[in-house]
């Protein structure tokens, strides 16, 4: 029932696995980062409710994700609902963002 001293001698290592979890999937080497696709899933149930308001009381409305330092969840929340505009720290906007994005919502 014990273990013997060549079983512990042979198991006295460990093996570790790291996996890296960040919504903001921002890791290098991943195509995916565990809770990033939780993430998105609950952004884009927030985007379905909001926009069932903004088209019924004819709004617009400015929606904030997480991110830090990388806009993957908004750029791609971006591209999964259709939005008009959207910031993202690796493409900041030009200096005459207000005027265009104004000419944008008038349109």
């Amino acid at each position: 029932g014990g273990i013997t001293a060549e079983e512990a001698k042979r198991s006295s290592y460990l093996n570790i696995v790291g996996m890296g979890g960040s919504i903001d999937n921002d890791f290098c080497g991943t195509d995916m980062t565990i809770g990033t696709d939780s993430a998105l899933h609950r952004i884009m149930e927030i985007v379905d409710a909001i926009t069932t308001t903004a088209q019924s009381h004819q709004r617009t409305f400015v929606l904030e994700v997480m991110g830090r330092h990388c806009g993957y969840l908004a750029l791609i929340t971006a591209l999964a609902c259709g939005a008009d505009w959207v910031f993202i720290p690796e493409s900041p906007p030009e200096d005459d963002w207000e005027d265009h994005l104004c000419r944008r919502l008038t349109e």
